[in-house]
């Protein structure tokens, strides 16, 4: 009887550790699902991200381009009147003199 009892008893523990591990199993899953989810959105959120980061960099490279022409063009104009003003004060020191 005791035997009976003793084995009983082990069916009964065997079934309720197995049931508390597949719930635990279960648990776990899901977590890592949630982990997953949560993951694929920072994912998402951090591509949109570096997606405006690039527009941006792209856009100061436009603008740099042209800040480069632009100063291209006052370096040409500047080296042109230094050459005017030069040439006009040579003429009126030639006048003066």
């Amino acid at each position: 009887m005791k035997f009976i009892l003793k084995s009983c008893l082990l069916i009964i523990m065997g079934i309720s550790l197995f049931t508390s591990c597949s719930e635990i199993s279960k648990k776990a899953e899901e977590k890592v699902n949630q982990l997953e989810q949560k993951t694929n959105q920072l994912d998402s959120l951090v591509n949109k991200e570096l997606d405006k980061v690039k527009q941006l960099d792209t856009l100061i490279n436009f603008e740099n381009k042209k800040i480069q022409k632009l100063d291209s063009l006052v370096n040409k104009s500047t080296t042109k009147l230094d050459s005017i003003i030069k040439e006009k004060s040579k003429q009126l020191e030639n006048i003066i003199n």
